[in-house]
């Protein structure tokens, strides 16, 4: 009996009748795509009924908003491009938010979009949207499918765009495109796209060596572009080499091996002082793989760490991220990895036998202690009823050593970036630059399915939680034993925090009242469980790993002991004009 792979390996180059909805699925196999997330629904259903026999698993969720998160995800564990689909219309754009997610994330994403049929365009009939103009500023593009017998290829040309410019891409079809006959060749993806991006400009990669030669104080910054091109080995080996410290990217916790001697931590808000120390005196600083976020380099605790007249020797695989935020010294538009093996190539030709700088490593480990008895201090100090730095503090002490942790925006969410440390890729899933709550969970999802065998966390706020617990209900139908670790602080916590030092203590729309998120998990089918003290939260964890099944820890902390200001870069002291307003005049505060 011939095998679905071998038939499709023998259909390569060869003409055959097809259905559009066959063109679609048998692509979307080539492409390696073993599970889609959205919501059912008539406009694509003939495709959704071809699934099965393709061995391609749709995963329904509960909004199509969740469906992006999960393929976002999936992508940055996997490597592979996630898929999501949805009912023309509302279906879509329920979407937006996940998806502008995933292009500000760099990940690669296909967004299959039925759009109102072709004898219905414009006519405002039923569920009918411009989609193409809704995305078009949230995708790396839009492509449109305008004759059925192009659906494969704009198809693969969705997916080309996707790789190659690290982020989502719109394949819009009219639902009546699925239906008819189309004579097409199925392709390997290796026939239309390539991924290979090389080294870089030779004259910049000397340029780079020579500068990192002569450096007394070097600096590392690994990114996302390290993990996806496999290439922190590379950029540890450069670090070794050279006896400079190595910081992580903001949340990207995953891209330098935390128990490395050279590891200082992440940058950004919440990040890591000794991170934020060793760049401050860096003559020469090596960014691989990162765009340097303007976000994720504003000053923190009070540290304008990035320094202004250190030499930056910049790759990135996008020429449009090279000295978008920075000036740069030098700009290099490669893979992280082979850029990276190319430079420590020649700096072993330019300094062949270069002196490990002891002195450095003493410094750059009490550094780390110093920051790491910090964070234990910190998170002993007594909460009502628990700190949240000590809950923190022992989920990570809990989880075991090849956990994947998802983390939403939040206040404590963002505290996490300090006690979140990794010594593997591909484990740090966070929400990013774009910010918004409710990605943690649906994330957490998608990232179970991709390495179904480790152990899957999320770190969730009380109001981010409400975007997501419907997603219980997706876990356990599943079966996807996420662990959902929320911290319920019965506030918007980032938000109050700006309303205490900015608004004179006045709480408007911070407060919220919830339901007992365990009992409510329970109800749903998962294992719940209320902890209003610290020690509870390891046997707990313990007890969930040992049963595999979705979780819901509905963790009680402190309200009070908040984080500094989330956007401090952005708040003023208010000024109020008209009378009725006076008494809210930061001038007149008691």
């Amino acid at each position: 009996m011939v095998n679905q792979t071998d038939e499709r390996k023998q259909a390569v180059n060869q003409k055959q009748k097809m259905t559009p909805s066959e063109a679609i699925v048998e692509t979307l196999v080539a492409e390696n795509i073993k599970e889609v997330y959205g919501i059912v629904g008539s406009a694509f259903m003939d495709m959704l009924d071809l699934f099965p026999a393709a061995g391609i698993r749709f995963i329904p969720v509960r909004h199509e908003q969740s469906a992006g998160h999960m393929a976002d995800a999936y992508e940055r564990v996997s490597g592979t491009a996630g898929v999501i689909v949805g009912q023309n219309g509302p279906g879509i754009t329920n979407m937006v938010t996940s998806v502008a997610a995933a292009n500000q994330a760099h990940s690669p994403l296909v967004v299959i979009s039925p759009s109102a049929g072709t004898n219905a365009i414009g006519m405002d009939g039923f569920q009918e949207a411009n989609q193409v103009s809704i995305f078009k500023d949230i995708t790396k593009e839009t492509v449109q499918v305008t004759n059925k017998n192009r659906v494969a290829d704009k198809l693969r040309t969705a997916f080309r765009i996707a790789y190659a410019e690290r982020g989502p891409v719109l394949f819009d079809i009219p639902r009546d495109l699925f239906y008819g006959e189309v004579e097409d060749v199925i392709l390997e993806p290796h026939q239309y796209r390539a991924d290979k991006r090389g080294v870089g400009d030779p004259a910049s990669i000397e340029h780079a060596v020579e500068l990192l030669k002569n450096a007394k104080n070097p600096a590392i910054i690994s990114g996302r572009g390290s993990v996806d091109a496999e290439g922190v080995d590379s950029v540890v080996k450069i670090a070794e080499y050279l006896t400079a410290p190595g910081a992580t990217a903001y949340m990207h916790n995953d891209a330098f091996p935390a128990d490395h001697p050279l590891a200082v931590g992440p940058i950004g808000y919440m990040g890591a002082k000794s991170a934020m120390y060793s760049l401050q005196e860096a003559d020469v600083v090596l960014a691989v793989g990162t765009r340097l976020s303007q976000f994720g380099t504003l000053p923190c605790y009070d540290i304008d760490y990035f320094p202004t007249h250190a030499k930056i020797i910049q790759i990135d695989i996008n020429p449009r991220q090279i000295g978008r935020t920075h000036p740069v010294e030098v700009g290099i538009i490669g893979d992280a990895k082979a850029a990276s093996d190319e430079i420590y190539r020649q700096l072993k030709l330019a300094m062949p036998s270069p002196e490990k700088d002891n002195e450095r490593i003493q410094a750059v480990t009490k550094r780390k202690e110093e920051w790491e008895q910090e964070l234990v201090d910190s998170a002993m100090e007594d909460g009502d009823p628990i700190n949240p730095r000590r809950a923190l503090l022992e989920m990570t002490r809990a989880m075991p050593e090849n956990a994947i942790v998802s983390s939403d925006i939040g206040n404590v969410s963002s505290t996490a970036n300090a006690y979140l440390k990794f010594n593997q890729t591909r484990r740090h899933i966070a929400a990013l630059t774009f910010g918004n709550t409710g990605f943690a969970y649906p994330a957490a999802l998608g990232a179970q399915l991709a390495e179904p065998d480790a152990p899957v966390f999320a770190i969730v706020g009380d109001g981010a939680w409400g975007m997501s617990l419907h997603e219980v209900s997706t876990a356990v139908e599943q079966n996807i034993p996420v662990i959902a670790c929320v911290f319920n602080n019965k506030a918007w916590a980032a938000e109050k925090k700006n309303q205490v030092d900015y608004y004179d203590d006045r709480y408007v729309g911070s407060d919220i009242k919830a339901p007992e998120f365990a009992e409510v998990a329970k109800s749903m089918g998962a294992l719940g469980y209320t902890i209003d003290k610290p020690e509870d939260i390891g046997p707990a964890i313990e007890d969930v790993l040992k049963q595999r099944k979705p979780a819901v820890l509905n963790i009680y902390v402190d309200g009070t002991q908040l984080a500094p200001p989330f956007r401090k870069d952005a708040l003023k002291m208010p000024t109020r004009l008209l009378d009725k307003y006076k008494h809210l005049d930061y001038e007149v505060w008691g």
